[in-house]
């Protein structure tokens, strides 16, 4: 007896629902802020719920300011015992505008504004999951957020938008690592 129509098409709803169900747990055990396509999310909270690498201040220029790194706890434990980071770490750099005063502690001090300049993502992949997507390869997912809308990664492609800054990184898996105490195993 020949299945009837409404049993098939349920059967493959099912199959595709089911698969769907698969492929977002695979995008969730690797990391919480990519789903199944790829698309990086920008962690809400990382500043309570991730561990402050370091920090740079660029005295100059359309970067200029404080930009703040941060990844998860159990990223920095991965890293001091590999020297690498694991597969699904995420870097958050935060860019705050800069302003100077004079303090008890000196003349011309820089501190960080309450201003975003924007957001840099990257997500380590080392299983190039994502091959056919622009905003991933070389390791790493890549995202860029501005503050007038933080939930839009503007990045369109890793290559044209991302890379360029990091070539200088390439030998340190494309992370500029000095300024990042929290990853050195010494105090």
């Amino acid at each position: 007896m020949a299945p009837r129509h409404g049993m098939v098409s349920r059967t493959l709803l099912l199959s595709a629902l089911t698969f769907a169900s698969a492929s977002l747990a695979v995008a969730e055990e690797f990391s919480p802020y990519v789903d199944a396509n790829g698309a990086i999310s920008l962690p809400e909270d990382f500043r309570s719920t991730m561990v402050h690498l370091g920090s740079w201040f660029v005295p100059d220029g359309g970067a200029s300011g404080f930009h703040d790194v941060y990844t998860e706890a159990e990223s920095v434990k991965a890293y001091l015992e590999t020297g690498e980071f694991p597969d699904g770490a995420t870097l958050v750099k935060e860019l705050r505008p800069a302003e100077s005063g004079n303090f008890t502690t000196g003349q011309g001090v820089s501190y960080a504004t309450g201003d975003i300049k924007q957001w840099f993502v990257m997500i380590k992949d080392r299983k190039n999951r994502f091959a056919d997507n622009p905003l991933w390869g070389e390791g790493w997912g890549w995202a860029l957020y501005k503050p007038d809308d933080p939930s839009k990664n503007v990045a369109s492609n890793f290559q044209t938008d991302c890379l360029g800054c990091h070539v200088p990184a390439q030998a340190q898996d494309w992370i500029y690592t000095q300024a990042y105490p929290t990853l050195r195993a010494d105090p």
